[in-house]
């Protein structure tokens, strides 16, 4: 650990002299922790960093619209364009990864759920379902049936191992969290969690914000951290040992996430791509998400804020936003491509900044919570990395099957806990529907297929199927064919024994 009087010199160079302002008031041992956590930082880069996120929050954002063009189609796979016979053979190709041990699955899970209004990690969140499991959970369940699926497929047994990106503020509650409830039926050894870094806040003039007298307001660097983290922590190291050749990743907050989803994976290993990203169809011109496509040739997201409203509104002959790809944090990526990155190209990745409320100490040392932002985070994104891959395709998927998000607290018109529990049972109340059983709603009336996860609805149906029973809607006509489920209704591993033995 380096002295005082090094840190001292280091913060007076990156003109941030008034981190110490309170060193007199510290004891010996908050001194010490003020001391180890400065001597981690990098003091060097410190000023450059405070100056660039400075620059950064003041400068407007780039317009993009005389060089952004769709993917080519040729580029493109899609659950409701492409033919059944190429879904199925790519289905086929992603269970044979699977079942080989190719796979692997990353977790991005590095935020706490303070728009949700708690302090723990959000994958430990209940939205409130019958079975009242968590994302953690449901993400569990379904890395277990699709690796029984591809084992039943190709007589294996296979693992998928499951890696989480943590950060400072949710790698302790995670793990204890999987340690009590048994790391859901995973062995341990299988679960690889790993830390972020974290990066100081600043001020919009550029001023290093003290959270505490001896503590600095830290962030985690953004989801594209995650490519120093996998060098820093010696992931690839383990994907390689492991035999993984093939990665997805995707946000702890997609309570529809298809875990190492067969067809997406079997779609990018059949077109030798390195890198491949998940989208659904944007549901109106403005709506506030990035767009895969192309600038300058190259591809990129490309958000809200870098487009004209008369570009996100172009439409195709067809009628069809021309810009409709709506990126859902839901990647492919070979471990090549990410040696390569980490190797090569982590260094040339963007800083976006986030303006954000950060509490701080004032000069006379008050704790101040402030009611509008006065902090710059700056954030890396994991999908930045399109732009250094030599072979990028697009797989677009239904938004009501694979993406419902959880950021907000119930209340908000959208990705709430009410909008995430209801997509899901609204799901499996199509598959139940689906496999030929009668869904009844709370009154004992039948239950329309097309249900809407608006929060102002009355409430659905309470069908829920367990992962463990089935991944996709699979498997369940011998179980519910001719049925009539009556709400509340749970199909788990031990009701689907019952149902098979009547």
């Amino acid at each position: 650990m380096i002295g005082k009087q090094q840190v001292k010199q280091s913060l007076d160079r990156a003109g941030q002299s008034h981190v110490l302002h309170f060193w007199p008031e510290l004891c010996e041992e908050d001194r010490d922790a003020f001391l180890r956590e400065l001597s981690q930082l990098d003091l060097r880069g410190l000023k450059d960093h405070c100056e660039r996120a400075a620059e950064a929050a003041a400068s407007p954002p780039a317009s993009l619209d005389r060089h952004i063009e769709p993917v080519p189609p040729q580029f493109i796979g899609s659950v409701k364009r492409s033919d059944e016979k190429s879904l199925e053979e790519w289905k086929h190709e992603g269970l044979l990864q699977i079942s080989q041990n190719r796979v692997g699955v990353l977790l991005l899970a590095g935020g706490q759920g303070t728009r949700l209004g708690v302090q723990y990690p959000k994958g430990m969140y209940n939205v409130g379902l019958p079975s009242g499991k968590t994302l953690y959970q449901i993400q569990a369940e379904r890395i277990h049936k699709i690796q029984e699926l591809a084992d039943v497929h190709h007589g294996s047994k296979c693992t998928v191992p499951w890696y989480i990106m943590t950060s400072e503020f949710t790698l302790a509650p995670t793990e204890v969290f999987f340690k009590e409830n048994n790391y859901f039926g995973i062995e341990p050894s299988d679960i690889i969690m790993f830390e972020q870094r974290m990066i100081p806040t600043v001020t919009f003039d550029g001023k290093v914000i003290l959270q505490d007298k001896g503590k600095i307001a830290m962030a985690p660097d953004g989801n594209g951290g995650l490519y120093r983290a996998l060098a820093d922590n010696k992931v690839l190291e383990d994907m390689k040992k492991r035999g993984v050749e093939y990665l997805h990743v995707y946000c702890v907050d997609n309570i529809l996430v298809k875990m190492a989803d067969p067809v997406f994976i079997g779609f990018c290993v059949s077109k030798g791509a390195d890198c491949g990203a998940k989208v659904v169809e944007k549901v109106c011109p403005a709506e506030p998400v990035g767009v895969v496509c192309r600038v300058r040739g190259i591809a990129q997201v490309v958000e809200y804020s870098e487009i004209q409203p008369e570009t996100a509104e172009l439409r195709g002959p067809k009628g069809d936003l021309v810009y409709s790809a709506g990126n859902i944090c839901n990647h492919f990526f070979t471990r090549a491509f990410l040696q390569d990155v980490a190797e090569k190209f982590e260094g040339q990745l963007k800083q976006h900044v986030a303006i954000k409320k950060v509490p701080f100490v004032d000069a006379h040392g008050n704790q101040v919570k402030p009611t509008t932002p006065n902090g710059i985070k700056m954030e890396k994104f994991v999908f930045d990395v399109f732009q250094f891959s030599r072979n990028f395709v697009v797989f677009e998927v239904v938004r009501q099957d694979e993406f419902s998000p959880l950021k907000n607290a119930d209340g908000a018109a959208t990705d709430s806990p009410t909008t995430a529990r209801n997509s899901l049972l609204a799901q499996h109340c199509r598959w139940a529907a689906a496999a030929g059983a009668t869904v009844l709603d709370e009154q004992g009336n039948n239950l329309p297929l097309t249900v809407s996860v608006s929060t102002g609805d009355a409430p659905l149906a309470q069908c829920e199927i367990s992962p463990l029973v089935s991944y996709f809607g699979e498997g369940l006509e011998q179980l519910l064919r001719g049925r009539t489920l009556a709400t509340p209704f749970i199909l788990d591993e031990k009701k689907a024994k019952e149902l098979q033995a009547q």
